[in-house]
């Protein structure tokens, strides 16, 4: 059982957090402040199945806690995560190209832009353009799209 700060981000189920909104609060507080980081950040808090997943969180989140802010954070680790979709973990191909075009913008971890294109719906294509569009310094909100 985790004590005190680290309360919040039990599960009943492995690893990790009770409430997704806790989750990728504290992914954003590990992302803020660079561009790229910050954008895979809310590729995958948007596109939401990763981070429901207790096989991801236990192999791509680890919580720390900030000293110089004072809080926890949540740190992807972009580069296991694309490695283990690539590999052995179970994904739909759309979820994969969300994963590993996160991890490209994020890692500078190679992308084929054609295989993403083919697999992403509609939302999901919108999800990736939304956070290059981010990490490029240029913030697409709802009515720009």
């Amino acid at each position: 059982m985790l004590a005190g700060r680290h309360a919040r981000f039990r599960r009943t189920t492995p690893f990790l957090t009770t409430c997704f909104d806790d989750l990728a609060d504290a992914i954003r507080a590990w992302a803020r402040g660079w561009l790229p980081t910050e954008a895979a950040a809310e590729l995958l808090i948007s596109h939401r199945a990763w981070l429901e997943r207790d096989d991801f969180i236990r192999l791509a989140v680890r919580l720390d806690w900030e000293p110089f802010r004072g809080h926890q954070v949540a740190i992807v680790d972009f580069a296991a995560a694309a490695g283990a979709v690539q590999g052995w973990m179970a994904c739909s191909p759309s979820e994969r190209q969300v994963l590993l075009a996160a991890a490209s913008i994020a890692e500078g971890i190679p992308v084929d832009l054609r295989e993403a294109a083919a697999c992403l719906d509609g939302v999901n294509a919108a999800r990736v353009a939304a956070a290059i569009c981010h990490a490029a310094g240029h913030r697409v909100t709802e009515e720009r799209r």
